[in-house]
């Protein structure tokens, strides 16, 4: 498959709703940054905290 055809409409009835009803074009699932960068926090701090508590059990038991 080529990504070339991304913005590609499907039939007429999507060209008419990319272009004269203002329906947007996709953009390939993409997050703005800002909110890529507060789940990457999270699930990183998720992360950290689940292999900090591994540890701290192996080692308190």
């Amino acid at each position: 498959m080529s990504h070339g055809n991304q913005n590609k409409p499907f039939n007429d009835v999507i060209a008419h709703q990319q272009n004269i009803e203002g329906y947007p074009k996709t953009r390939g699932g993409r997050l703005p940054k800002p909110i890529k960068f507060i789940g990457y926090f999270l699930f990183g701090t998720f992360a950290l905290l689940m292999l900090f508590g591994f540890i701290a059990n192996i080692l308190l038991n």
